[in-house]
This record gives structure tokens, sequence and C-alpha cells, in this order.
């Protein structure tokens, strides 16, 4: 809205979603004194966890055989992450291989998926296809990870990780089927986000065929709004023509849609031709009814600063013409719109607007929406 405030859902900045703190090197004098009140006996480790941890575990080599366990550890994971910095591949297939059984399962751990992060940037690439295998192995895994508050981060880390045309195109076939999920999800979103950012326009395509067939629903979405506005920016060629082709038939829909209106206004910065006369033409006769609802009036100021000089004056004619002008002076949104439209408008259209207020200078004063016009100097001629 123009640098002000007027209500509007506030989308917020799409933050990244970090892997934790850098670890510090590892020293059995650490590991010990972080495990003594877990693992300093059998009796004592069992109260803590349903297996006795490793009495006394100073080291790797003490602690294989309960690796599965301690990756579930606050404590026990860090310790394990350390190895991974140290990148003794010894050490690194050590854990692996008593973990590869129970990676769906610590990727969703709030402790297991920074190991599982980890291992991700520090495994060789026939373990990171014996990862893949397990994540594919059933329907629908990949996805249901996804969406889970500690999965998403593991499941992005693997995105950024992928190195070989086989490894993508696993991802790809196992996340396709619930691309509508994950749009829309709170944590399922920043999953297609990472593909957008990683992945090649080509092997992206599966995600703007999709946003492209079911536009309207993502778009009218709080979190699929924000994705397909990075869809478009991600896109080129037919699959950036078909997207933004598909927002602006349904623009007049979406322009009163509470999260739709943010689409419409991205693309209408875009200043694509064939765009802009699908959105002038389903526009036109409605700009006073627009600029009246809360969301839509945001689409009308949006208009009336990128549309050209000939659009811009039917725009400002046609409020002009309404048959309760002075309505729209007193409107909680419309008078934004009035005032963004004497704020653009040069010349004799300018002076008509001027007047047109003028003329309702008495009734209007009184509303506490149209005093906003009278105070500011935008009623110079």
């Amino acid at each position: 809205g123009f640098g002000r405030s007027r209500g509007q859902h506030n989308k917020g900045s799409l933050h990244e979603i970090g892997v934790g703190k850098p670890q510090e090197k590892r020293s059995q004098l650490d590991f010990h004194s972080q495990f003594s009140g877990i693992c300093e006996n059998g009796r004592s480790a069992r109260l803590h966890c349903p297996y006795s941890l490793p009495p006394k575990c100073n080291s790797l080599a003490e602690a294989q055989g309960y690796i599965y366990l301690l990756a579930k550890d606050q404590h026990g994971c860090r310790f394990l992450q350390r190895i991974f910095d140290e990148g003794i591949p010894q050490d690194v297939q050590i854990i692996f291989n008593e973990i590869i059984d129970h990676v769906v399962e610590l990727m969703m751990n709030p402790f297991g998926n920074y190991l599982m992060q980890k291992l991700l940037e520090v495994c060789n690439e026939e373990q990171r296809m014996q990862i893949l295998f397990m994540l594919t192995a059933e329907p629908g895994e990949l996805v249901r990870i996804s969406l889970n508050t500690h999965g998403t981060r593991v499941i992005q880390k693997l995105i950024e990780t992928l190195k070989t045309r086989q490894q993508i195109s696993l991802v790809i076939s196992a996340l396709e089927p619930g691309f509508l999920a994950l749009i829309k999800d709170l944590n399922g979103n920043h999953v297609v986000q990472r593909c957008l950012q990683c992945l090649s326009n080509e092997d992206n395509k599966f995600i703007f065929i999709a946003a492209a067939k079911y536009c309207v629903d993502i778009a009218t979405h709080q979190h699929g709004c924000c994705v397909l506005q990075r869809c478009i920016s991600h896109s080129m060629g037919e699959h950036r023509e078909n997207l933004v082709e598909e927002i602006s038939a349904n623009g007049l829909l979406l322009a009163q849609d509470a999260f739709g209106n943010y689409v419409v206004q991205f693309v209408l910065e875009l200043k694509i031709p064939s765009a802009m006369s699908n959105l002038i033409f389903q526009f036109e006769g409605n700009y006073v009814h627009l600029s009246t609802q809360k969301f839509s009036s945001h689409v009308v100021e949006k208009c009336l600063v990128v549309f050209n000089d000939e659009v811009r004056s039917k725009i400002i004619r046609e409020l002009l013409s309404a048959s309760h002008f002075e309505q729209l002076l007193q409107d909680p949104h419309a008078n934004y719109v009035v005032q963004t439209a004497l704020r653009v408008s040069e010349g004799p259209l300018h002076n008509s607007l001027v007047d047109a207020i003028e003329s309702h200078k008495a009734i209007s004063r009184t509303s506490p929406y149209s005093k906003r016009i009278f105070s500011q100097k935008l009623l110079k001629k």
C-alpha cells in the first residue's frame, strides 16, 4: 500500500530456515562432561531413554552401537555434528551406518534434524543416494517430511546439495504429487521456494505447470500468494507467459481478495503488454466499485501508477463520473485512491479533479477520511 499501513495483511519476509549455530571442534573432555549426567552408569542412562546410553562415553569408538540414540539427544547430536565437522570419511561412515535406517525419523526429530542437515553436507554421493532411496521408497514420504517443522529444514538442505541428474529426478518425482499441499503449507512452501532457487528452469517445470493450473487457489492463499510471485520471478519463456496469462485472466476476482491482490499488483509492476491489456479490459467500468473495497483499492492505486497517461485518464474520469463522487472522498478505502489520483494526474484532468473535490468541501470536511485529502497539499492547480 504505497508506504503506509491500511490494515492489509503483512506478508512479512520469508526468512530462510538455518541449520543452527556452528559447532566448535569436538573434544573428548567436552563430550564426557556433557554426558556425565546420563552416561555415568546404566541405571542413570535408562532413566533418560528407553535404551541405555554408553557408560562413560568419551569417543566415537565408545559411542558405537548407541549412535542412533545419541542423534536424538541434544548433547549427543552436537557431539556427532562435531565429528562431521572434522570430516574424516571413516567416521562419517560409522555414523552413517547406524542412522541410515532411521533417516526419516531423525529428519523430523527436534535434534536429529540438525545432524541430518550436517550429514547432507559431508556425505559422499553413494551415501546421498542411499538417503534418497530411503526417503522415496514410500510414496508421499518426502512430502510428509517437508510439511514437518523440523523436516522442512532437512529437505531444503537436501535440495541445496543435490548433485546428479538421478538425484534431482528422484526428488522431483516425489514432490510433484504433493505440490498443492506443499505450496499452501507454512513449512512446505519453503521447500518449493528452495527448488526455485536451486534447480534449473527445466527442472522446476513441474512447479510452473502446477502453479498455472491451480493459479486462483494458490493466489488466494496466505502462503501461496507469496510463492506464486516467486514462481513468476524464477520462470522464463512460455512458463512465465502461461503463469502471467492465468493470473491476468482472473484479475478482477484476484484483485478483490485479501491475498490475490498482492499477486495482481506484482503482475502490474511487470508491465507485460498482454497482461496489462487483459487487466485493463476487466477493470474498465469497475474502478468505482474496486476503489471502495479494502483489498482492490490497493490494486486501483497501482493501476494509477503503472498504466500510461491514456488509461490513467480513463480511470480518473470514471471516478469523477461516479453518481455519488462525494462518497468516494468519505470512504475509508476510496479516499486513498483519490489521493493517489491527485498525485499522478496533471494538467486539465488534475484541475477537474481538484474542482470536483472542492465542490464537496463543506460535506467532506466532517468526514475523518476525506480530511486526509484536504489536509495534504494535493489540491493545488
